[in-house]
């Protein structure tokens, strides 16, 4: 992966913080900035959903830094910041059943971490921050796809932190006169996302699940949908945010996904296509705080940043399922 830059400036003079970047897409995108030879590329992560594994390789190179802590530890953000020029901030607590069953979990983590990484970069004078915000933001809004200017009621805790963040990036934007960009995510998928847990997302848990003959549940009918979107393509959104030079697309949200929609049935069906032909999924009761439907419209995205998806789905979703059998 990342064999043509999505960036055209030279970044081995500027250092770089990502917070969760021994997790899933936090690690995706400190392989692309060593890849490419950033000049300083800081990890802080305390490993609670993250792996050392995600990292191991990058381990004692000159120019990379592991960092295990916590991001609800002011102390440890502070740390983390000295002499850093751009956060990419993907340190969260995921998962919407999660967020239900221990809602200040996640609150600490997403919303109160945040704001800590926030006077971290303030006190740093870090020159912008791009964080993980999600498509879960739209809530019970119909409307599809979804535009970044109209969002409906959260239906989970998780959806209420991401909005939190949301509104604290707007106003330390404001008050503190920093360069704060979001980046809305719709169902990132790829290599190295954990399939194990109660909290696995659908794609890892469904590849692990017919590797090992184990049964599938698809929660509901199966025909809501999804912006299912490879991670390759979120790690080019996280470049471009903290690299563009258009001032009008900062201090800003954008949606980052494929402009598609999958239903949950369809992506089941290429993965069983691919790995165990003819299995089928067993149907169990719809889960509480789900969205229906969620689609992006991705023009903003496109315009203000330069961000295109390079990878589809199912492209994606072919790599995806090679590296879990490798």
């Amino acid at each position: 992966m990342y064999d043509t830059p999505f960036h055209q400036s030279d970044i081995s003079k500027h250092s770089f913080l990502v917070s969760g970047g021994a997790g899933f897409i936090g690690s995706h995108i400190v392989e692309y900035l060593l890849k490419w030879k950033a000049g300083k590329v800081v990890v802080l992560d305390n490993l609670a959903t993250g792996n050392i594994n995600n990292i191991q390789a990058f381990i004692g190179l000159p120019n990379f830094t592991f960092i295990e802590g916590d991001i609800c530890h002011p102390t440890d953000c502070e740390k983390a910041c000295i002499d850093i020029d751009f956060i990419s901030h993907q340190a969260a607590l995921g998962s919407v059943p999660r967020s239900i069953e221990n809602p200040l979990a996640t609150h600490q983590v997403n919303a109160t971490g945040f704001i800590n990484v926030l006077i971290a970069a303030r006190n740093s004078n870090v020159k912008r921050v791009v964080y993980a915000s999600s498509s879960s933001v739209y809530g019970d809004l119909n409307e599809s796809p979804k535009v970044e200017e109209r969002i409906g009621k959260p239906l989970s805790p998780y959806a209420v932190s991401k909005l939190v963040n949301e509104q604290y990036a707007a106003i330390f934007a404001s008050t503190y006169n920093m360069q704060i960009i979001g980046l809305r995510y719709f169902n990132i998928f790829g290599p190295r996302q954990n399939p194990n847990g109660p909290y696995a997302a659908a794609i890892p848990l469904f590849i692990e699940s017919l590797m090992n003959n184990q049964p599938v549940y698809i929660n509901g009918s199966g025909e809501q949908s999804r912006d299912f979107t490879f991670v390759e393509n979120a790690v080019q959104a996280n470049i471009k945010a903290m690299l563009c030079e258009n001032e009008s697309a900062v201090n800003r949200v954008f949606n980052i996904a494929c402009g598609d929609s999958v239903s949950v049935n369809s992506m089941f069906e290429s993965i069983a296509k691919e790995i165990n032909p003819g299995a089928k999924a067993i149907h169990r009761g719809e889960r509480f705080g789900d969205v229906k439907n969620s689609k992006a419209n991705i023009n903003a995205a496109t315009q203000q940043l330069g961000y295109t998806p390079q990878t589809n789905f199912e492209t994606g979703l072919k790599q995806t399922i090679a590296w879990f059998k490798s």
